[in-house]
């Protein structure tokens, strides 16, 4: 993992490789209305399966992104959805929300896990990034600040509220990111 020495307007980047394939995280200016102050962002194109759909979310965003998206159907009697919707809430639209036995019940409060199917679900959603998730360093991220990770179409995505803005945050959420990257290159590798 490096950083990047340069920034681009307010964002500091970094980049690392998992699994050969090359990663990037930004942290700056928020791209999303539901993001105050600084927003950390990840990506990765792992080449997994295109057809692997999945996503962990907390709950208190879901549930925001959920009513937000209602609202903007009911009230303006739209049958279909806008097109300039952030592409997590078309998301939320599409996976249904996927439970099973293993992780707590604190797990199941604080975050949500969308998927295409059960089965990859289960797959990526390993015991190790249930741990790393449960397992904020102090002063730990609030399970209100808005937080999600998604696999989709061979990528994978980190979205987060950069708070508290520590680097004890940032180290634990890169850990957790690359993680997820390496629990769907072992499940899912073409």
């Amino acid at each position: 993992m490096s950083f990047s020495g340069g920034t681009l307007g307010n964002t500091v980047s970094m980049q690392g490789k998992v699994g050969g394939r090359t990663w990037r995280m930004e942290l700056g200016r928020p791209t999303r209305d539901y993001i105050a102050g600084e927003e950390l962002r990840a990506r990765a194109e792992l080449g997994v399966f295109d057809e692997v759909g999945a996503m962990i979310i907390n709950r208190p965003l879901k549930e925001t992104l959920e009513r937000r998206a209602y609202s903007m159907i009911t009230d303006t009697l739209q049958t279909t959805a806008d097109p300039r919707l952030p592409e997590e809430m078309r998301w939320l639209a599409m996976y249904d929300e996927i439970g099973w036995e293993g992780p707590s019940n604190a797990f199941w409060t604080r975050y949500a896990v969308l998927s295409d199917t059960r089965e990859h679900a289960l797959a990526w959603v390993d015991d190790h990034l249930v741990k790393q998730l449960m397992s904020w360093p102090e002063p730990a991220p609030l399970p209100t600040v808005p937080f999600m990770i998604v696999l989709v179409r061979g990528k994978c995505y980190l979205r987060m509220q950069y708070l508290p803005a520590e680097t004890s945050t940032l180290d634990h959420a890169t850990d957790v990111f690359v993680n997820a990257c390496e629990s769907a290159l072992g499940a899912f590798k073409k």
